[in-house]
């Protein structure tokens, strides 16, 4: 039997497989970041149990990585994503940021 927190838990990982893998390449400048937060954002949103999600781009290492077209594509390094997810009783916080050169995505609570 999988219990309510356990299914919180899975909501959140697909959430963010879906985030990531359905954005990453997509091509982004310092420009247009604003717009793909919001975006990004509110794609996820209408997925189940999915009550909030928060995307910050980092324009300035966009602004670094841009090539001669004037846009890089997405990856992790250049984002860091918040999403709060409620099934049933459950909330669970999540977060995805750099850590040692890997977009590490991790539960940060499960109430």
């Amino acid at each position: 039997m999988v219990t309510d927190p356990q299914q919180a838990c899975f909501e959140a990982g697909i959430k963010f497989g879906s985030l990531y893998h359905q954005f990453a390449g997509t091509p982004v400048s310092p420009d247009s970041a604003d717009s793909l937060e919001r975006a990004i954002a509110d794609a996820i949103e209408n997925q189940p149990f999915c009550e909030s999600v928060a995307v910050d781009i980092d324009e300035t290492a966009l602004a670094e990585a841009v090539d001669d077209h004037g846009y890089v594509e997405l990856t992790g390094r250049f984002m860091e994503v918040r999403m709060r997810i409620e099934y049933e009783d459950v909330v669970v916080r999540t977060e995805m940021a750099m850590a040692d050169g890997y977009p590490l995505m991790r539960l940060v609570s499960v109430e």
